[in-house]
């Protein structure tokens, strides 16, 4: 039986490598259609979480994952040589970036790594991993036909990017449209079979450099327009104009417009760190991305602006930073979920600290702070009360979660420096709450 019958017929065997935000999800499709899935993962506690039938994902019910465990069709394991009985081998990984803003592909290269000591002819091979044009078909294939096994002649190989959005209430991995290159046009044809069984609408392009530049692209879009209000917003400030009245003004225009608001910094996997893998390898054909550069440059230093402008506040009140009791509201990067990726919260507090502030945190979503690559925080979420509030000098608004009522934490602060507009009628309590 050939793959595509197997896949037709929901006989194919899919192995998901990356059982995070995006593979649990994917893995979760795959089930959902019928298919038997094989997860994969090195993190041992997330493999014993998911055997017990539990998630560690917040907004990904582990009633869900006890269907599974019931169902018997998902089995989580480290256990790599069992990648052999596999049809399809879809990579989810992370790709992050080095100390000097350089690809680190250690991830995706190490997975191939493992999957080429069991690669078996007439297997399909997909990476949904963020990364330059060229990877596929350049890093990975030759990382894969260590194997002896030669891409398009003895297995499939394709691209095909995640477009997961943690918590989105509108679209799931199903209602997504799904965009899928392949190697040659015999590997395309295959990937975007299996994928059709998953997803409402799959949208095939002529290589898998065409669908890693798609997936940039998406991200560079969002990274550059967010660099610009982050960049207004700053010059509205010393214009004495609220940047969120202005954005409110401005969307009423029903044509050429699209709204995006200011923030503290990026945060996620894709949108700080994506671009970059696009400057890196455009230094390869000698050209200068200095618009994305640009716009990268804002958002970073984003941090450094919020943090500047609460010890200027604390300043104009007679209270010195060294010594202040500063009280974080919000460690994810965006409201209502627990992924602290990239979250400029941490930067917040790092420089906050670096200042002799005392710093706690609060994140209905987030009890406890976890070690990341760059940074190792142990601290827990405080609760948050008229009492506890009172306690510390200022609140500093990083996360809008749903939980957090802006008139309650403005009545009971000392001082509120709101970065997420949270805080509605800000004129309401004067010189209370100022925006950043």
């Amino acid at each position: 039986m050939t793959l595509a019958e197997k896949i037709k017929t929901l006989k194919a065997e899919i192995a998901v490598i990356g059982l995070g935000y995006v593979g649990l999800p994917l893995a979760g499709a795959f089930l959902s259609a019928g298919f038997k899935v094989r997860g994969f993962d090195i993190d041992p506690r997330k493999i014993q979480m998911l055997k017990a039938g539990k998630s560690y994902i917040k907004h990904f019910r582990s009633s869900l994952v006890s269907k599974w465990k019931k169902d018997g069709r998902f089995h989580p394991t480290a256990d790599f040589s069992k990648l052999r009985t596999a049809d399809a081998v879809i990579i989810c990984v992370p790709t992050p970036l080095g100390e000097h803003r350089e690809p680190d592909l250690s991830y995706v290269l190490n997975t191939a790594e493992a999957i080429a000591r069991t690669l078996m002819p007439g297997q399909l091979v997909v990476l949904e991993s963020t990364t330059y044009p060229g990877t596929t078909d350049g890093e990975l294939r030759a990382a894969l036909e260590k194997s002896g096994l030669k891409a398009g002649r003895d297995f499939y190989l394709a691209f095909s990017p995640e477009r997961e959005d943690p918590n989105n209430k509108t679209f799931n991995t199903r209602t997504t449209p799904k965009v899928v290159g392949g190697y040659t046009s015999g590997c395309l044809e295959v990937a975007k079979a299996l994928y059709d069984r998953i997803v409402e609408t799959t949208v095939p392009v002529s290589s898998t450099k065409a669908a890693e530049a798609a997936k940039l692209l998406e991200n560079i879009y969002r990274a550059v327009n967010i660099a610009l209000v982050n960049e207004l917003k700053m010059l509205f400030d010393k214009m004495d104009i609220d940047i969120w009245e202005v954005i409110k003004a401005a969307k009423t225009k029903p044509f050429g417009f699209q709204a995006f608001y200011p923030g503290p910094g990026l945060g996620g996997h894709c949108i700080p760190i994506d671009p970059f893998y696009l400057t890196w390898k455009a230094r390869e054909y000698g050209f200068s991305t200095r618009f994305i550069e640009l716009a990268g440059e804002i958002n970073t230093r984003m941090p450094e602006y919020v943090v500047g402008k609460t010890v200027e506040t604390l300043n104009a009140r007679g209270k010195s930073i060294s010594g202040a009791r500063i009280l974080i509201l919000g460690l994810a990067y965006k409201k209502d979920i627990d992924d602290v990726r990239e979250s400029p919260s941490f930067k917040v507090m790092e420089l906050l600290e670096s200042k002799n502030a005392r710093v706690d945190y609060n994140d209905p979503h987030t009890l406890r702070t976890h070690r990341t690559r760059k940074y190792a925080f142990v601290k827990k979420s405080v609760p948050l009360s008229a009492s506890s509030l009172k306690r510390y000098d200022c609140a500093v608004v990083l996360t809008d979660h749903s939980e957090y009522d802006g008139d309650f934490i403005a009545r009971h602060s000392r001082l509120v420096v709101d970065t997420r507009n949270l805080v509605k009628n800000r004129r309401r309590w004067g010189h209370k709450v100022v925006t950043a």
